[in-house]
């Protein structure tokens, strides 16, 4: 019996004690994980809201900074700081990069004090984007290749789970924590009450995120040593040594490979669903229910990573004997078809509802998606690979801002009823075409072998 084989045998149970012992270089790349998931996404729940209504910007402005902000994280993945960590081990990657973000976010939220909708606000702002999204193109193939690095062929699979279920708590716990900061922050500093105003202190979360940052970044210089690195970790970074001419190299990527080009790019519109969670959800929630929800919408974006955590290592184990692409596809049409309940007239039970079950979807297809691209990648090229993956990922990010916020205005103009429900069957039919799409493909796909 191969090892692989053994390992499906494993219980639940199993891995997760497995894990329980890992390396303190394990759970320290874990930590640089689950603190910047409650500041990245911090930020990111509310930055809509803020370019609008601190810094000055427009609804559709608004949209298309924060999809330039979440677009530029992936184009820096592909264009080379994911590559950073093939380079300096993911220990030293973390520490640079969450260096440098540190100094965008403290640069983000000074930018309205220099006087909301001037341009010396606006260009503050928009440099803190490129400074945060070349960091960011850093922070996450250095956390993938910190799995990598510091697990076994027996907790990798897990592995990818847990860290993609730990960024989830952090994510949850930033989302919970946020309204009673914004709270305190408008009453104490805006001298508003969020209950009238749902878009108060945004300002206030901001640099309680900053902070996180800073803690995060100290605890992992002064903690992650190397000789902590040197001797929990299992698998070398591995500097890569590319052989032959440059056209042979560009051959070897499997972005090139129609059957993979197929496989991320059939991703893409589902993948649009996703970055609606910061790009429309905000405003839908503060524009289309009461004050007092609005005032609260971190809580309603917070039962996603909830979910996450609890569903993404049940799912694992369930479906981990199931062929990727039949992942993919059982996944994806489990949360394009979830966007249909907001079809409705807005509701408050039906909205959660629709996060709860977009999320199973979620649950099912992502960290297997990480887990099958990091099997193809050789060594030393982990980084990179991962930033070739996320092509399709940084299309759904730029493109859905260009529109999202035109959207919001056509069917949902703030003051007004609209028809939010026309909207969002528009964007579950697009989501739609991922799970069609690669239920077309899924022969074809198969034939390059049986990828789980």
């Amino acid at each position: 019996m191969s090892t692989k084989e053994q390992e499906e045998r494993v219980s639940l149970r199993e891995v997760l004690a497995r894990l329980a012992r890992a390396s303190r270089g394990f759970w320290l790349v874990n930590w640089v994980n689950f603190g910047d998931g409650i500041a990245y996404f911090g930020f990111l729940s509310l930055l809509t809201l803020f370019f609008q209504h601190d810094v000055g910007m427009d609804a559709r402005g608004a949209t298309i900074a924060t999809s330039t902000f979440t677009g530029l994280v992936t184009l820096f993945m592909v264009l080379g700081a994911g590559a950073l960590s093939d380079r300096l081990g993911a220990r030293r990657a973390l520490t640079v990069s969450m260096a440098i973000v540190l100094v965008g976010r403290v640069l983000l939220t000074l930018s309205p004090s220099l006087g909301a909708g001037t341009g010396a606000a606006l260009t503050a702002a928009w440099i803190a984007i490129l400074v945060m999204g070349f960091a960011e193109g850093a922070v996450q193939p250095a956390l993938y290749a910190g799995v990598k690095q510091y697990t076994d062929e027996r907790t990798a699979s897990m592995g990818y789970a847990f860290l993609y279920s730990i960024m989830n708590l952090g994510i949850f716990l930033g989302e919970m924590i946020s309204p009673f900061v914004r709270a305190w922050f408008a009453h104490h500093v805006e001298g508003v009450s969020v209950e009238d105003v749902p878009t108060a202190g945004i300002t206030g979360s901001f640099w309680f995120f900053t902070a996180v940052t800073a803690v995060v970044l100290l605890v992992n210089v002064v903690f992650f040593t190397k000789k902590v690195e040197a001797r929990d970790r299992v698998a070398e970074p591995a500097t890569p040594a590319e052989t032959g001419s440059l056209v042979d190299r560009v051959k070897r990527l499997p972005i090139l490979d129609a059957r993979f080009l197929f496989f991320i790019f059939a991703l893409l519109p589902v993948r649009t669903l996703f970055a609606h969670q910061w790009l429309t959800i905000p405003d839908y929630v503060t524009r289309a229910f009461p004050a007092e929800v609005g005032a609260r919408v971190e809580w309603i974006q917070g039962l996603n990573p909830i979910v996450i955590v609890v569903a993404v290592p049940v799912l694992t184990m369930v479906t981990r004997r199931m062929h990727v692409i039949d992942v993919m596809i059982l996944g994806t049409l489990v949360s394009a078809a979830a966007t249909f309940l907001l079809s409705a007239p807005p509701s408050l039970a039906l909205l959660i509802l629709y996060v709860v079950i977009f999320t199973l979807g979620e649950a099912i297809w992502s960290s297997r998606f990480l887990e099958h691209v990091a099997d193809l990648a050789p060594p030393g090229r982990l980084g990179v690979y991962m930033g070739l993956a996320g092509l399709p990922w940084f299309l759904a990010k730029t493109v859905t801002g260009f529109y999202a916020g035109s959207m919001l205005d056509a069917f949902l103009p703030e003051g007004s009823p609209g028809s939010p429900g026309t909207m969002w069957t528009i964007h579950g039919a697009i989501a739609m075409l991922s799970p069609i799409l690669l239920v077309l493909g899924r022969k074809w796909m198969m034939t390059r072998g049986d990828a789980r």
